[in-house]
């Protein structure tokens, strides 16, 4: 091998690494990151120079695994979502309009980008579905029974009563007080072929009075703890519910409310700041 393919070979071995540790650091980051602070956060651990830096940077926004955010007028860089992305071991979710072959196992919801909560880009939605995953293909009833049916409170944009459907649960609806969230419920219910088996409601979770196999909430800490006594009234016997959207500050808290309404944990997880879990009645 010559000097310059030697030299070359480098280069690009190289740019791999600092590649990975570009996607590393975004992915392990409890906060986001603007595009100087990754450079810096980087600096130490892999010197380089800026310009460098801005190549690899635009290569992985080129490349749909990086994007850049803005908030208040400042730019932030995350992991990209606005391309196939495995949410769990079976759950993939697709930008529509998007291509992506599946594998035997895989179940791939199809989602509309838009103003509702729930496209995936959230550590919440993650865990969310994973927690759905885990109790729908793991616990016997779920796997035996037929006429099982979900609950998905504040549905958003629909993607958890999709995923709870496609993974097995008969029948879904999910509520919501935000005729937007409805409205991009119901168009994501028909990019999933799944209107006669999803529907959607603007009622409210305390005028609820029908027992569930599955309830799904992807809401904030003080709103679980409020509802749980309600949600534990409207779970079936050996039923379950899953929630997200609980800092990790909030989980022990949170776990002896559900406990105190006979509800048993029976999976945890957790991804940067935030937790899931799936609690059985």
């Amino acid at each position: 091998m010559s000097v310059s393919e030697k030299t070359e070979k480098s280069a690009v071995a190289r740019r791999h690494a600092i590649r990975r540790e570009v996607l590393s650091c975004v992915n392990a980051s409890k906060k986001k990151l603007t595009p100087g602070a990754l450079e810096r956060a980087l600096s130490d651990r892999f010197p380089m120079d800026r310009q460098e830096f801005k190549a690899v940077v635009r290569n992985l926004v080129s490349d749909r695994e990086l994007m850049y955010t803005y908030h208040f007028g400042c730019s932030f860089l995350e992991k990209s979502f606005n391309k196939p992305t495995r949410i769990s071991h079976r759950v993939v979710l697709k930008p529509h309009g998007m291509f992506y072959r599946p594998g035997v196992k895989d179940v791939v919801i199809r989602i509309q980008q838009g103003a509702a909560f729930g496209s995936g880009d959230h550590p919440t939605t993650r865990l969310a579905i994973q927690g759905i995953e885990t109790v729908v293909l793991e616990t016997d009833r779920f796997k035996k029974e037929n006429n099982t049916k979900a609950l998905d409170i504040g549905t958003g944009s629909g993607v958890l009563a999709i995923a709870a459907v496609l993974l097995g649960i008969k029948t879904a609806q999910g509520i919501d007080i935000d005729p937007c969230a409805r409205a991009e419920a119901v168009k994501n219910i028909q990019l999933n072929h799944l209107a006669h088996r999803i529907s959607i409601h603007d009622h409210n979770i305390l005028d609820i009075h029908e027992k569930f196999t599955l309830i799904t909430a992807n809401l904030r800490y003080p709103t679980l703890k409020r509802l749980c006594s309600h949600m534990a009234h409207l779970t079936e016997k050996d039923g379950a519910v899953v929630v997200s959207g609980i800092k990790t500050d909030e989980v022990s808290d949170l776990l002896n409310e559900f406990t105190r309404n006979r509800f048993k944990c029976v999976w945890k997880s957790f991804e940067k700041d935030w937790a899931g879990m799936v609690f059985v009645r």
